[in-house]
């Protein structure tokens, strides 16, 4: 025996030399996916990234998914089971296995968190405390979902992957209205287009959504476009055309104000120039040719209409509401009860709603308080945007920046027509660009292999 483990021994040692000799070893590794594999849109490459990656990413994957695509509702075979909810919890968990989790510090944090004391607190001095207490999973959910992307989404991988989820999930509803829209004969309807059940079915949300994507689309296409080939980039440019189309199909008048400024902002530091005056005015020319002869007669009574008339009666009583409960408002989702009680006669049909405006709604849900954090939260964005910087992404990130403020500006134009500060749209936005913040400026750690 003790022959043999000497002979071991002398056999190990001649071979650590040899191996040293030779440089060592060769390790062979499983083929690592780059960036530029996933930018080219290989399929098989984002593939195989996808499936190597943490439980936690597929489960934040899965959300956005089931959230924004709605498979259990279009087929209610698979709608058994509470999807959403599995997943985020699937994420929490996953978490705890993940070791690149790391919390993500941002100035973002703060405010959505401040901004839940103020709610907790205006609902618990509400004057109908007990909707209040009802409402509350609408706004912590979306803190939940917030920290969980921004800590989860952690790498440029990770979030191309993610953000190319939350596009196509998007073109899969642009894609497939655009084209309802196109076999209608591009024909005006009271309800204009719809999404599936959820957040986007009615014609005015589902708008805002498209105002929201097709800025990120476009940005997303034009860095693209070195690294796909023509086809490829045909395809990812009819993401924001859809979009655009749903929007003018849509048969909301806020959306299609917020559009049109969205494309003058886009354009507002070259209007001077021939070319630009051109473009833009050929862009709105066609909006404006799309649009069906009723949805034009639509604007003609803005201010005239049933509907109009009691906005601004919301409106012009929501800030009456503010001024006289300054500091917390009238209760979180107060305002409807509280309008119903003290305006019943300014309630002209049928019966109260949300205020149809996301700052009248702040402001009597949480006050000036509230209010000013929401702000805050708002200008915080576009300054986050407006700096974004990247190493390797020096030529876009410009526009990259521009577009994601273009998406929020589309958001806060149409906002002031429609009740959605409690839907997806700012508080995923504002995932999306602290994950992006943070993954295109974090530096992975270098680790030297010791042998």
């Amino acid at each position: 025996m003790t022959r043999l483990i000497v002979a071991m021994s002398f056999s190990l040692i001649v071979r650590v030399r040899l191996w040293r000799q030779c440089g060592g070893f060769v390790v062979r590794k499983k083929k690592s996916i780059s960036e530029e594999d996933l930018y080219s849109l290989k399929l098989s490459s984002i593939w195989q990234y996808f499936k190597g990656e943490s439980f936690a990413f597929w489960m934040i994957c899965a959300y956005l998914f089931f959230e924004y695509v709605r498979p259990q509702l279009i087929y209610p075979a698979i709608d058994f089971l509470p999807w959403t909810q599995i997943v985020l919890i699937g994420s929490i968990l996953g978490c705890f296995s993940d070791k690149s989790v790391r919390w993500v510090s941002s100035s973002v944090n703060v405010l959505l968190i401040a901004f839940l004391f103020v709610i907790l607190s205006s609902s618990f001095f509400a004057y109908f405390p007990e909707i209040s207490y009802k409402n509350l999973e609408k706004y912590y959910l979306w803190v939940i979902i917030y920290f969980l992307i921004i800590n989860i989404v952690n790498t440029r991988k990770r979030f191309f992957i993610f953000l190319s989820i939350f596009l196509l999930s998007s073109f899969k509803l642009s894609l497939s209205l655009s084209m309802y829209w196109a076999q209608r004969g591009f024909s005006f309807t009271d309800w204009g287009l719809m999404g599936p059940p959820g957040f986007f079915q009615n014609s005015g949300e589902l708008s805002i959504q498209m105002l929201v994507f097709w800025p990120i689309a476009w940005a997303f296409a034009h860095s693209l476009k070195p690294y796909v080939n023509r086809k490829w980039y045909l395809v990812l440019m009819l993401m924001p055309i859809t979009a655009i189309m749903v929007i003018l199909g849509a048969s909301s008048r806020g959306a299609q104000l917020a559009l049109a400024l969205q494309i003058l902002v886009m354009n507002y530091r070259y209007l001077l120039k021939p070319k630009v005056i051109i473009s833009v005015g050929v862009s709105l020319f066609l909006i404006w040719s799309f649009l069906p002869e009723e949805q034009k007669n639509r604007f003609e009574t803005i201010g005239e209409d049933g509907t109009s008339r009691q906005r601004i009666l919301y409106m012009e009583n929501g800030i009456k509401m503010i001024e006289n409960n300054p500091f917390l408002g009238v209760g979180y989702f107060n305002f409807a009860p509280y309008y119903e009680k003290y305006f019943p006669h300014d309630v002209i049909l049928g019966r109260a709603e949300l205020p149809h405006n996301i700052f009248i709604q702040v402001g009597t849900d949480t006050g000036f308080v509230g209010l000013s954090i929401f702000l805050a939260l708002l200008i915080l964005a576009f300054n986050i945007a407006r700096s974004f910087k990247a190493e390797g992404c020096e030529q876009n990130q410009s526009m990259i920046g521009k577009c994601a403020n273009l998406s929020l500006i589309g958001f806060i134009v149409a906002g002031q027509f429609v009740t959605v500060t409690y839907y997806p749209f700012l508080w995923i936005h504002l995932a999306l660009i602290v994950a992006m913040n943070n993954s295109f400026n974090i530096k992975p750690k270098r680790k030297k292999l010791k042998l």
